[in-house]
């Protein structure tokens, strides 16, 4: 993934992550895992998960016609890669993301994917990322496992929730100028679903971010486990 503020594939990591104080939370001390949070935890979870593209131009107009892109052949070619490095792909889910660049000082926006991989433990998933990495120009890939709570790898949250539309989360980054700031940006499904990986200290914050998007909180799917950013 391509961006004005930072290295390529760290788009989708501002998309997915890091949330700050100034949406009106303050973070619990360092080392503290957040106590339970109203929500639903995933009755399951594949082995792993990698967001990524083919993308490396930086898009600034939400008609822009490479954002209809459905990266048919990019899945494919990464279900491929996938099989070619001993595990098995799962579904796939068509995400538009966007995204404030506060270089430009503007919305920018980009289609990705995101890939359920089967099969394969946290060497593996960091083994695939990088190739994914490196034949698609990112510098970039996310990736998450998940983990019971308190694993002692466990860092982050992924968070699903229903009925929020790209322009929905576009609007709302307008309307709030420290979330931008801090947040980023967010992905979006093609059924609606709005999807972040959060730092685990950071809940309470991801869970306020969704609520001012008209989320009922009680409605999203929370899946606690290990992030990480391969280059």
């Amino acid at each position: 993934m391509n961006a004005p503020t930072a290295p390529r594939g760290l788009r989708l990591l501002l998309a997915l992550s890091a949330l700050a104080a100034t949406l009106g939370a303050a973070a619990p001390a360092a080392g503290r895992v957040p106590g339970p949070v109203p929500g639903r935890e995933a009755p399951r979870c594949p082995s792993g998960e990698v967001f990524a593209t083919n993308n490396t131009a930086v898009i600034t107009d939400p008609a822009d016609p490479r954002l209809r892109t459905r990266l048919t052949r990019f899945a494919r070619e990464v279900r491929g890669v996938i099989r070619a490095h001993g595990a098995r792909p799962g579904p796939s889910a068509l995400l538009d993301g966007v995204f404030w660049s506060a270089e430009l000082r503007r919305t920018t926006f980009e289609r990705s994917r995101e890939f359920d991989v089967e099969g394969t433990n946290r060497a593996g998933l960091r083994h695939l990322a990088g190739v994914l990495a490196k034949q698609y120009r990112q510098e970039s890939v996310l990736t998450f496992r998940c983990l019971p709570r308190h694993a002692p790898e466990t860092d982050a949250v992924r968070i699903e929730a229903p009925d929020v539309s790209a322009a929905e989360l576009r609007e709302a980054l307008r309307a709030h100028p420290g979330a931008r700031e801090e947040l980023g940006g967010g992905s979006v499904t093609e059924d609606g679903h709005l999807v972040l990986v959060s730092p685990l200290e950071e809940l309470p914050l991801a869970r306020q971010f969704t609520k001012d998007l008209g989320v009922d909180w009680n409605t999203a799917e929370v899946r606690y486990g290990e992030r990480e950013f391969v280059s």
